[in-house]
């Protein structure tokens, strides 16, 4: 009997995207598409029955981090884990192309330096078969994926492509330098770059200390930039803009991007969290984004789903003991476990400190009183109370005694963003705000201190269902993560359940949707390490109407392909 169909997904509640509340129903799925919404009379090829399960659109995550691991890797794990169909790679302005051949090992140390991605696992996994941005598209645009991609065009690649050594060290940009770069963003956009990112924050610095090229790239460039975003496209503009920043005088750099966005006419993104330093400058921001919104600019923030936070662990970057004089560092895991058990050690290690006025010290491996034990079901929004601070104290014990312990029972965490009040009160306010929409995840980045890639399950898990307070509507988040970040980065054919649409789908148990603790696996190029995490509840994800997960574990089915540029319905 011949199918109606390529697939129907049956008697599901569907959450379509939209905001609207969900409605019982089927999907039907034909040549990549969705073909109907409701009551759906025509058989399928195959036929899922989700009863019991929430169907929604593909997630749209639009901050990670792939530039490289999409040139050895078919799957864009962890992301795919989580719902996500859909990766916008190249933010923070560091990617690799355009590169000149002499400069290959300047944008690996300033990858490695900015987004934790050690040298010899780019060294060996990068094939660098281009140069300019077409070219390096070009490389991509042949290979098969577990989800879609699409690359920004990275500032400090390009900055450092056409001013060579002045660029890297940071000295302004002339205006015959503005001019090439323009024309290199134009022809990127025309070759299917999703838009241009830049970085102006000090966090971000290459492996041997130096500031990211772009931390002080005048307005004239910025803005000659933009403005060729917005002449691309015989004039109707191409690409989105994104910037990260410390706004350090938040007034004056956010009226600088509002200018940019103004003149250039195109979408403009920034990432937007909670400082310990200035807690309440995050509100200020978006004071500021609104004014712009309302004046009708397409801005918006990027908010994360919970504390941007480093793990802390054996097997990875960092521990609380990595600066000790005493610490093995050349000992293996086995043997830094026993050493740990060990009081006599354990009394050295406190003995001998490090020096003092080590920075990294001083600001993240000794902050007893932001670390907390991350243990096997990983709570984001811990209490103070279950500081290591705070147990060492009710214990009458050193700190170190109590770190020694967690270390060798797993991992650390220790939140520095969007955790100044020692809650998750600011997220959910930003979550809530009309002008963002979720990101900052990193997937791709970060592989030995941090795993933030599993943000999409948060927002469904902690923002929907979990928390005791300030819970968001299910249906708010699911529009947030897939139909607005879509919209945002100029994608209008996913998102969203409807006739016409992309069929990227999820098939969740919202009841057994749940994090597990990240893990270390050793499968980088080189040997290298990186933090993964899985989680329950997914009963498949489909990628342009394949399945391509079942209950977590791949498929074999690989759909999704490179983006180039905007789409529409």
């Amino acid at each position: 009997m011949s199918s109606d169909f390529d697939l129907v997904i049956r008697r599901g509640h569907v959450v379509d995207g939209s905001g609207r509340p969900g409605l019982d129903g089927d999907v039907a799925v034909r040549d990549g598409r969705i073909a109907a919404v409701g009551q759906v009379t025509g058989r399928g090829a195959e036929e899922i029955d989700a009863k019991g399960l929430i169907v929604t659109p593909g997630f749209v995550d639009v901050h990670t981090h792939y530039d490289g691991q999409a040139t050895w890797d078919q799957r864009l794990q962890p992301s795919s884990w989580h719902g996500v169909t859909t990766v916008i790679a190249g933010n923070c302005g560091v990617g690799f192309a355009p590169c000149r051949v002499d400069d290959q090992d300047r944008l690996i140390r300033l990858m490695e330096g900015v987004e934790d991605l050690p040298f010899p696992v780019l060294k060996e996994g990068l094939p660098w078969n281009w140069q300019s941005f077409p070219e390096y598209l070009d490389s991509l645009s042949g290979r098969a994926f577990d989800m879609d991609i699409g690359l920004q065009l990275p500032h400090a690649a390009l900055r450092v492509y056409v001013m060579g050594e002045r660029g890297a060290n940071r000295e302004p940009a002339s205006a015959d330098d503005i001019a090439q770069m323009a024309a290199l963003a134009e022809a990127a956009m025309h070759a299917g770059a999703m838009g241009f990112s830049t970085s102006r924050t000090l966090n971000h610095r290459t492996s041997d200390g130096q500031p990211t090229p772009t931390l002080t790239a005048a307005e004239d460039e910025l803005m000659g930039i933009a403005l060729a975003l917005g002449r691309a496209g015989n004039g109707e503009g191409r690409g989105v803009l994104q910037f990260v920043s410390d706004f350090a005088d938040p007034v004056a750099e956010f009226a600088m991007m509002r200018r940019l966005c103004e003149r250039s006419g195109r979408p403009l993104s920034f990432s937007l969290a909670q400082s310990p330093v200035a807690p309440l400058g995050w509100r200020k921001l978006l004071d500021l984004l609104e004014q712009a919104t309302a004046a009708g600019l397409p801005m918006k923030a990027q908010v994360a789903a919970r504390p941007v936070g480093v793990l802390l662990g054996l097997d990875l970057t960092l521990n609380p003991f990595s600066l000790h004089p005493d610490w093995p560092k050349a000992a293996s895991l086995d043997e830094q476990r026993r050493l740990l058990a060990d009081p006599e050690f354990v009394a050295r290690l406190i003995a001998n400190p490090p020096a003092k006025g080590n920075a990294l010290g001083t600001a993240l491996l000794h902050r007893w009183g932001d670390m907390y034990q991350l243990g096997s079901r990983p709570n984001y929004e811990p209490l103070p109370e279950t500081s290591l601070a705070a147990q060492a104290m009710r214990r009458g014990v050193a700190h170190e005694v109590v770190a020694a312990e967690w270390l060798r029972d797993g991992m650390i965490y220790v939140p520095f963003l969007n955790f100044a009040d020692g809650d998750l009160a600011a997220v959910g306010a930003m979550l809530a705000h009309a002008d963002t929409i979720p990101g900052l995840s990193d997937g791709g980045a970060h592989v030995g201190m941090i795993c933030d890639g599993s943000f999409p399950t948060t927002l469904l898990t902690h923002w929907a269902r979990d928390r005791d307070h300030g819970r968001l509507p299910l249906e708010h988040l699911i529009r947030r993560q897939a139909h607005d970040t879509a919209r945002a980065v100029g994608l209008a054919d996913r998102g969203l359940i409807a006739p016409g649409q992309r069929a990227d789908i999820n098939l969740i148990d919202l009841d057994r949707l749940a994090l597990l603790p990240p893990e270390v696996a050793h499968d980088l190029p080189a040997g290298g390490r990186r933090l993964l995490q899985r989680a329950t509840g997914y009963r498949a994800t489909l990628v342009a109407g394949q399945v391509t997960y079942r209950d977590g574990e791949a498929t074999g089915a690989l759909p999704g392909r490179l983006l180039r540029g905007a789409t529409s319905r």
